[in-house]
């Protein structure tokens, strides 16, 4: 379990507890942006007290998609066979996560879905619902990947999934790096299966949604439905 953090000190004790009681046998890796209220510290105190639990200091806030790159970096060298996302906050339900690891068996990806029948979202305004359901669905039309919850951030990956996603060539940092990670799943090939999930709007703390991120998920999404069609047109591999 990689559990991505900034400023998230009210949240990271209940969210590894739930985690651990919901699959005891899961090692939580937090990667802590060096978070200016103490977020790391309470990770190392946890750490210290279950060693299941690990943690990764990194420098400063580099964004949602190098901390989920630096945790699959970490995982994959320490042999993991299954790597899952989840925000810190508790809208990712760890109660649910043996639905998604369930699902795996017979996948080589498995995103947990607020978009499809069975997945909703609680406590969300109405502005925020049509922002997450306008992205997921202008990213998969634009790009034509068969999936409806395009930008979730809930995700169970086999090793040999990530390992064949070319990781190295990920650029996205904010939300789009959910729909980088996605098209290229499709694209490879892989089987990518939708679980229903509920989502629940954070209790504490402040969310890391902001103008600069949907900024750069419109301009990457478009420049990658752009150039896969221009691909398409001129007869050549996709990049």
């Amino acid at each position: 379990m990689i559990i991505p953090t900034y400023n998230e000190a009210e949240n990271i004790k209940p969210i590894v507890s739930r985690v651990r009681e919901a699959v005891p046998e899961a090692h939580v890796l937090i990667a802590d942006d060096n978070s200016p209220d103490g977020t790391g510290k309470i990770a190392d105190e946890l750490a210290g007290t279950d060693d299941h639990v690990h943690v990764l200091h990194r420098k400063g806030k580099e964004g949602l998609g190098a901390a989920y790159l630096a945790g699959f970096r970490w995982g994959l060298d320490k042999g993991y066979g299954v790597l899952v996302e989840m925000d810190a906050d508790g809208s990712h339900q760890p109660e649910e996560l043996p639905r998604l690891l369930t699902a795996l068996k017979g996948a080589d990806l498995v995103l947990g879905s607020r978009w499809v029948p069975g997945g909703r979202v609680v406590n969300w305004p109405k502005s925020r619902e049509f922002l997450s359901r306008g992205g997921s669905t202008y990213s998969r039309l634009l790009l034509g990947v068969p999936i409806r919850d395009v930008t979730g951030g809930y995700r169970a990956f086999r090793r040999e999934t990530l390992e064949g996603l070319g990781l190295d060539e990920v650029a996205s940092q904010g939300y789009c790096f959910q729909v980088d990670l996605a098209r290229r799943a499709v694209g490879a090939g892989y089987h990518v299966v939708e679980v229903p999930i509920t989502f629940m709007e954070r209790e504490y703390g402040d969310s890391k949604m902001s103008n600069d991120i949907v900024v750069e998920a419109l301009w990457r999404v478009t420049a990658w439905g752009v150039g896969s069609r221009a691909n398409k047109l001129l007869g050549r591999k996709p990049s």
